[in-house]
This record gives structure tokens, sequence and C-alpha cells, in this order.
């Protein structure tokens, strides 16, 4: 395959939706120091938030997330990672909150997770911080293998979240990947996704553009 210069793609991203619109819609990235700036506990939430969203309605579970901060005690990592059964019953039985017993359990297994980062690292923020963006999809795997239900696109989407540069393989980055010759079917397994990082890296180079404002303008460039 031949893949297309993002030079190209940009062209057709803003021929089909306008420049104006295009740039509305353009993520911006958090730096290294505004990545180190946040809290643990804030990452520890917008990650559970993430898990929380994945299958259901986004708003719905956005309206309980103040009694979430509270069940959890403002996420902070390390308090949670000392609750056990009986606060796990305590959970399940809170009305206020979404009562998923595998999402409740892999939010108890995440606090632990997250403060085994905080010893190897020094905090989630400079864990991310340092992850090189031309190896994000690593980023993906590790945060897979490290956090539960973490896998697929939620790592991703959590990255989006919290402002760490990535892309993201929504059904319209797929099409334009195949469109425009970078990537033929759906990137899957870890080889797949190494070689969709490539392209990404070679379109970063290319326009000096963050991954995040590619994917974006990849989504775009296709109807």
């Amino acid at each position: 395959m031949s893949m297309t210069t993002f030079a190209k793609i940009q062209a057709a991203a803003v021929k089909r939706i306008g420049e104006d619109e295009l740039a509305k819609r353009m993520p911006k990235p958090k730096g290294p120091k505004a990545l180190r700036n946040v809290s643990d506990d804030r990452y520890f939430s917008q990650m559970s938030l993430r898990i929380f969203r994945a299958g259901l309605k986004q708003s719905m579970v956005d309206a309980r997330w103040p009694d979430f901060e509270e069940a959890f005690e403002g996420f902070d990592p390390h308090r949670v990672r000392s609750f056990n059964d009986e606060d796990l019953d305590r959970l399940m039985s809170n009305k206020a909150l979404i009562r998923h017993g595998g999402k409740m359990r892999a939010t108890l297994h995440n606090a632990a997770a997250l403060c085994d980062v905080i010893d190897e690292f020094g905090g989630m923020g400079d864990y991310l911080a340092g992850w090189p963006k031309d190896d994000v999809v690593g980023l993906w795997f590790d945060l897979g293998k490290r956090f539960k239900q973490l896998g697929g696109n939620s790592g991703p989407y959590f990255l989006r979240m919290v402002g760490k540069d990535t892309f993201v393989l929504t059904g319209f980055v797929v099409k334009a990947l195949n469109h425009w010759g970078a990537f033929d079917g759906e990137p899957k397994g870890k080889g797949d996704r190494k070689a969709v990082q490539e392209a990404y890296n070679a379109w970063a180079e290319e326009s000096g553009l963050p991954l995040c404002q590619i994917s974006m303008t990849l989504a775009a460039s296709v109807p």
C-alpha cells in the first residue's frame, strides 16, 4: 500500500467540513509539565470514570460521579487500596452508585496498581509525561497490563480524557487509515497497532502536529 501525505489528508478534511469547523474540533494535549501537575487522585478519578462510562450512557454516569467521589473518598488511591470486602459490599449496596460488580472490583484493583506506579515513577503524571509519543501504543499495552478494564480503546480514551497526546482507533479513523493507504483492514493486534503508530509518526514528522490532532483530521477526512 502507498501511504498518502498528511497534507493531502488535511486538504480533504478542510474540503469536507471547512477550515473553521476542523479547527474547532481539534483537541489540545497537555505538555509534560501540565501532566505532572495533575494529582494522582484526579488521574484515578478519570480512569474510573472512563471504566464506568464504557457501555453506558455517558451523561448518566457523569451525573452520578459526585456520589462516586464521596463513596471512594475522593479517589485517593492509597485510601481505596485499603478497601476490603466489607467496603465492596458497602459500595454495592449504595443505590446512588452504578452497582456493577466487575467495574467496582476493577476500581479496587486499580487503586493498588496506581500506588505501584506512584512507587515506581513518582506519580501517574510522571509516568505519562515520560512516555514517548512515538510509542504511544506501547503505553496502551502497558496500561492494559497494569490496570483492569483499560484494554481495547479504553486506555486511549482515558489518555485523551487526561490530556496525554494519543490517537484513538475509532471507526472513522480506521476507515480513513484504510482509505488513505496507511493500513488495510482493522488494526487489532500489537503488530497491527505498531504499524499504525509508524504511519502516525510519519505524519507527525511531516506536519509537526500532535497525534490527537492528526487523528481528528483523519476522522474528518472521510464521510
